[in-house]
């Protein structure tokens, strides 16, 4: 990218992130690592994303319990990370290039988490 295109504000779309956080969640979901692992991966595939690698990890110990589930994509990144002491959920998709759909990754991802409420930003 040239320094007049950033000078000018001609700075083109490299990436498109959605992301935010859900509550209200059934713990025992937030808890279930392999089914997690599962969502993002469908996730994935329903957004037209070439799935990389999915990484899970369990951390236990009383409200700081829960589960991340990244997901490696050509494109970028699918991140969910859980607490279920709190019902809580954060949900991180960012993707590059033009055939993907992020959006349709961070809705499939809400709406298999079934949370009372969720928040999402895009930038």
């Amino acid at each position: 990218m040239q320094a007049t295109q950033i000078a000018q504000g001609k700075i083109p779309v490299i990436g498109k992130h959605y992301y935010g956080e859900a509550y209200g969640i059934d713990p025992e979901l937030l808890s279930d690592e392999e089914r997690l692992r599962h969502i993002v991966i469908r996730a994935a595939e329903l957004a037209n994303m070439h799935l990389v690698e999915v990484n899970s990890w369990r951390f236990k110990g009383g409200d700081k319990e829960g589960v991340s589930v990244i997901a490696l994509v050509l494109e970028s990144h699918i991140a969910v990370h859980t607490w279920p002491a709190y019902g809580y959920a954060t949900v991180d998709v960012y993707t590059c290039g033009e055939r993907s759909d992020p959006l349709t990754a961070f809705r499939y991802i809400t709406a298999q988490l079934r949370p009372k409420r969720y928040t999402i930003n895009y930038s």
